[in-house]
């Protein structure tokens, strides 16, 4: 099957196919339609621009076909105002309602992340959802079992991190490993692939900003991915792949409260070459 198919019924031959592939595997010669060129099927990253850009719906790619690419609604564009707010407005979720997130809820977002940019579109991230209660509490105590190995073989660095304070407010019985969320999502990805900690990284913060329109809130599980990177006991718990490696976490679920106002941030620090 060839790599690109067009319709010369309706293919304009605009050559906009052409100018937006970022391998440069498509050429147009005078009078001709786009066609790939010899060795396109090994260079193609399988981005899908040059189907989303044709304005005629006339190019379809055998991994891509034209027909399963959804059209972007006009409509459902969102102004400056509107974007400026939804950012602005989100907060990190420490405080979480007693209800769990359905398992529905849970894929819809990492169907949302899924499509978050990674380097030459490699897609490396693989989920791990964790949503059982008792296993969630194991393992924020394997965690805490964690801060007191640093506080004992890395004193400078765990105090630096107020792991003695978050030891004892644990003693106390108060999570402040998990905060008591309904779930945790992990972002994992083979640890030799040098595109998967930023394309973890990226996925997770498309997951995070999805929370809000969904009802949702969520906060990145800091102290629970260190130990899953570096703590035999978190990493069997986890029984990732061997040769992969949680590059982030994130907890999820129902906000406890509704935040009401945009706290102000740093002023930026730009240094301008224009």
């Amino acid at each position: 099957m060839e790599l690109l198919t067009i319709n010369q019924k309706t293919c304009n031959q605009d050559g906009i196919c052409m100018a937006i592939c970022p391998a440069g595997i498509i050429e147009i010669k005078d009078g001709e339609y786009p066609k790939p060129i010899s060795d396109a099927d090994e260079l193609c990253i399988r981005c899908g621009h040059c189907v989303a850009i044709c304005p005629t719906a006339s190019l379809s790619h055998k991994d891509i076909p034209q027909e399963s690419c959804t059209p972007i609604a006009k409509e459902l564009r969102i102004t400056h105002e509107q974007t400026v707010q939804f950012l602005r407005s989100r907060r990190s979720i420490r405080q979480y309602k007693d209800r769990p997130v359905d398992k529905a809820a849970l894929k819809r977002l990492i169907d949302i992340a899924r499509y978050a940019p990674s380097g030459h579109n490699l897609q490396p991230v693989e989920w791990l959802v964790l949503g059982d209660k008792t296993e969630l509490k194991r393992l924020s105590g394997i965690v805490v079992d964690w801060m007191g190995w640093m506080l004992e073989n890395n004193p400078a660095l765990a105090l630096s991190m107020h792991m003695d304070r978050t030891v004892a407010r644990w003693d106390g019985g108060y999570d402040v490993i998990l905060r008591d969320a309904p779930a945790v999502i992990v972002a994992h990805a083979n640890k030799e692939n040098r595109v998967a900690p930023a394309a973890c990284n990226i996925a997770l913060t498309y997951l995070e900003l999805a929370t809000t329109t969904m009802g949702l809130g969520a906060c990145w599980a800091g102290y629970f991915n260190a130990a899953a990177t570096s703590f035999t006991p978190m990493q069997e718990a986890l029984a990732l792949p061997k040769d992969h490696q949680a590059f982030g976490s994130m907890m999820v679920g129902y906000s406890k409260y509704r935040y009401q106002s945009m706290p102000s941030r740093k002023e930026p620090k730009i240094t301008w070459r224009v």
